[in-house]
């Protein structure tokens, strides 16, 4: 259940009975021929499906976060580590007031690792505070499943392209983009970036058939919610 359908009473009523939460974590930044929410998009998509069986409270996602290396592309947004780690921290610290003690982070992209280690640094002081950060697209059981449709599937791929991310106006090719060379990536400024990747794009099919998109999709609801599950000790 979301948030956004709660007020703080029934939130408090449900505080009595459970003590899980989970907060979407996203990004805004260039996803090809896709919504520049992609990461966004997903995290809170993921979030809400697997957790509504559970009732488990859902916060609306975070939805800015690293990503300086597509600065270059119009429409990203770039937050900076320092201020990141902070505002995890705040949310956490806002959390644990609250009343929760058991929290998910549920990351929908790559450059918010840094979050992890916010977490790490968090649990030091709140050891009584159990928080997972949990990465949906690089699961193991899901990462397998879109492995075995396109092994170079990645950046703004089929694995992202889903009836919630697509846009009507701005229809993807039907084709298989070479992988980037992540080598070469690793030391590009963001303008050296987009000149290589082009439409951003980092490699595979841009687009598969809805069967398999659907079929890759509960891989990763069934897996998400295992983890919500626990164990939590």
């Amino acid at each position: 259940m979301k948030i956004s359908e709660m007020n703080w009473m029934q939130l408090e009523e449900y505080l009595k009975k459970d003590d899980r939460v989970i907060v979407p974590l996203g990004s805004v930044e260039q996803h090809a021929y896709l919504s520049l929410a992609v990461d966004m998009i997903l995290a809170e998509k993921i979030a809400c499906d697997a957790a509504e069986p559970l009732g488990i409270p859902v916060y609306p996602p975070l939805p800015f976060g690293i990503t300086p290396y597509f600065s270059a592309y119009p429409g990203t947004i770039n937050i900076r580590v320092e201020t990141y780690v902070r505002v995890i921290h705040d949310i956490l610290d806002s959390l644990a007031r609250s009343g929760f003690k058991r929290i998910i982070l549920l990351n929908g992209h790559g450059g918010n690792q840094p979050a992890a280690s916010a977490i790490a640094e968090w649990t030091l002081v709140h050891p009584e505070i159990k928080v997972r950060f949990y990465n949906w697209w690089n699961a193991p059981q899901t990462l397998a499943k879109v492995r075995s449709v396109d092994p170079t599937s990645s950046h703004a791929s089929w694995m992202e392209n889903l009836p919630w991310t697509r846009l009507e106006n701005a229809p993807c090719p039907d084709e298989r983009k070479e992988a980037a060379d992540y080598q070469r990536l690793s030391v590009m400024n963001s303008t050296e970036a987009r000149a290589y990747l082009g439409d951003g794009n980092f490699g595979g099919w841009y687009q598969r058939s809805p069967e398999e998109e659907m079929a890759m999709w509960q891989v990763a609801i069934t897996e998400t919610r295992a983890i919500l599950e626990g164990p939590w000790q």
